[in-house]
């Protein structure tokens, strides 16, 4: 028996506080965008804010949503009970270990301190050779235009090699954003044919 292919999985960090509509709009975008490529969504679990946005948008385009939640944050970000999995942990470190290791790639757009923790974490954790996927930050609107200038300042003063700084890529747009979370390409059948002859 023929197992289903795996998912593609993208894991999004965002804000599970701000009413700024164009952020909760910008989520929303990259949901259907997720959904459209036929790729799977893993979120924080809340249905609030941009995180409730971007799982929403996901799945009215038909795409597959694993929330991961902590139980203490269970009614205050309002879990996400209409994802197709929803992941109830003890605590926010497992919520980060399971969110990491659910997801194929990690896309990040604005939000707060628990964003940008989680978004240091996946970069540390890729720069230390804990995993090869992709660290993408979407930064339509200069929102973290002051924290990458403070990072090239850290890279100026030796703080920051250029190997960890090329572990991010920071997008301008969602299509950009997209093409650098992109799955690899898979091997071309007539070439593996050929190797195996």
């Amino acid at each position: 028996m023929v197992s289903a292919p795996r998912v593609y999985s993208v894991c999004v960090y965002c804000s599970a506080s701000t009413a700024d509509q164009a952020h909760i709009a910008l989520a929303a975008r990259v949901g259907t965008e997720i959904a459209r490529r036929g790729w799977q969504l893993v979120s924080g679990g809340g249905h609030v804010s941009m995180m409730g946005a971007v799982a929403t948008a996901a799945r009215a385009g038909g795409a597959n949503t694993i929330g991961v939640i902590p139980k203490h944050l269970v009614h205050k970000e309002v879990a996400d009970v209409a994802a197709d999995e929803l992941v109830v942990t003890d605590t926010m470190r497992q919520r980060k270990q399971v969110m990491e290791d659910r997801a194929d790639a990690f896309l990040t757009l604005p939000g707060g301190i628990g964003t940008l923790e989680e978004f240091f974490e996946s970069w540390t954790g890729g720069y230390l050779g804990q995993h090869d996927k992709p660290v993408v930050v979407l930064d339509q609107d200069g929102f973290y235009e002051g924290l990458f200038r403070w990072l090239d300042e850290l890279y100026d003063r030796k703080f920051v090699s250029q190997f960890a700084r090329d572990r991010i890529t920071v997008a301008t747009d969602l299509e950009s954003a997209f093409a650098a979370l992109k799955p690899p390409a898979a091997p071309d059948e007539s070439s593996i044919l050929d190797e195996e002859v």
